[in-house]
């Protein structure tokens, strides 16, 4: 099978904590990035997650808050007065 060569730019720090990594298991920069090509071609998707990592919009957080506002809903709250605090 033919060779290709693949070009990416990456932060200077970032590659040589990458080609620090592979040879400290044992692969070249090479054989790392071939493993992801070809796992990204027999999964058909990044084969790790990618996800935001705001926790306000995480699945817990978000079932938590509706069932907050659904206990408001039915009354089940407390009212509480705002307490301000002086930012000295």
């Amino acid at each position: 099978m033919a060779l290709s060569t693949l070009t990416s730019r990456v932060e200077e720090r970032d590659k040589e904590l990458f080609t620090s990594f592979c040879h400290s298991v044992g692969l070249t920069t090479s054989a790392a990035i071939n493993m992801f090509v070809k796992a990204v071609n027999r999964e058909k998707r990044i084969p790790f997650e990618i996800k935001m990592e705001d926790p306000f919009y995480g699945k817990s957080n978000q079932q938590h808050l509706m069932r907050s506002i659904q206990e408001l809903r039915e009354g089940k709250g407390t009212k509480h007065e705002l307490i301000e605090v002086d930012d000295e």
